[in-house]
């Protein structure tokens, strides 16, 4: 099995990471000075303390509490202003300085990703996706969190901080990128036996090829062209797949697990476990409780022919 690669962009790239970003240095510095302080204090203590049976010298006693009047001072105004300067940075990511430009419905499931692009005005171009969202660069998203289970948390650290998803309730997120690339996403909360393997990925766009990305999104799936290996491998995924899986355009609606339509537009499978390859593709259908264990999808046993043929199929999902 072959991972997949990290190709990822580091650092703060969105107005909404920046300061938190400076605000992690700062309280790294303050640590790291705190430390050295006390490592400071701690040495020269102990080497000037006296031995046993022999006096202090008049007024020792006096200066020592007034070293620690100095420094509980000292610290007390710190942590004030470490404070004063936590709320501030909080205050400035709590919200864009527009409005968002666009809204997206994620929804956390053991252990993957739901990604849904609604349109208020018109419903027939909503449509979903999974463990892969795609924003347009430069202008704020809003990010509606879900549970449909249990409590996740939604991070994406290159583009904000970390927001929990909890059944029940909605929770709000924006992000916003400055630049094209990949950032990853991560579930920070956990949650169960394959929490690390819970990723996703935040694709950033020119306008333009986000808009293409989504037009091409909104189609159903294109017919299978009638070839006999893609027509069995279209009857075996709606008798072993379609109870779980969509793939719209069919009468594959499964909604427990991510939508199909358009699998072979994405660069990665199983939450980030694998790239998207037509190997890959039946590795994670045969072998799926080998890969991640415990997971909702069942590793299903196939014939040789039937492994082409189902694969024949999903090369069609593009």
């Amino acid at each position: 099995m072959k991972a997949a690669p990290l190709e990822y962009l580091a650092h703060a790239a969105g107005p909404a990471s920046a300061p938190t970003e400076r605000l992690e240095w700062a309280l790294i510095a303050l640590v790291v000075t705190v430390m050295l302080v006390v490592a400071v204090l701690l040495i020269v203590a102990l080497a000037r303390r006296r031995p046993p049976g022999q006096g202090e010298r008049i007024g020792a006693e006096a200066g020592g509490m007034a070293w620690i009047y100095v420094g509980t001072g000292v610290s007390s105004l710190a942590l004030f202003v470490v404070l004063v300067y936590v709320m501030t940075t909080l205050e400035s990511v709590a919200s864009p300085a527009k409005a968002p430009a666009l809204t997206i419905d994620v929804t956390a499931y053991d252990w993957w990703w739901k990604v849904e692009y609604p349109d208020p005005d018109d419903g027939s171009r909503r449509f979903a996706t999974a463990n892969e969202i795609h924003i347009p660069v430069g202008v704020p998203v809003e990010v509606k969190l879900r549970s449909a289970d249990v409590i996740h948390a939604f991070w994406v650290p290159q583009l904000a901080g970390k927001t929990e998803t909890i059944p029940g309730q909605v929770n709000e997120q924006w992000i916003q990128a400055d630049a094209p690339g990949i950032y990853r996403g991560q579930c920070s909360q956990f949650c169960g036996a394959q929490h690390a393997h819970m990723a996703f990925e935040v694709i950033a766009q020119p306008e333009a090829e986000f808009e293409a990305w989504s037009r091409a999104q909104m189609r159903d799936a294109a017919p299978d062209g009638g070839e006999p290996a893609v027509v069995a491998g279209r009857h075996l995924f709606g008798e072993r797949c379609a109870g779980c899986h969509a793939v719209r355009g069919t009468d594959a609606a499964g909604m427990q697990a991510p939508d199909l339509t358009h699998l072979g537009s994405r660069r990665l499978i199983a939450a980030g476990q694998l790239t998207n390859t037509a190997d890959h593709q039946l590795d994670w259908i045969e072998h799926a409780q080998r890969i991640k264990p415990d997971s909702l999808m069942p590793s299903i046993a196939l014939s040789a022919s039937e492994a082409v043929a189902v694969s024949a199929y999903l090369t069609t999902l593009r």
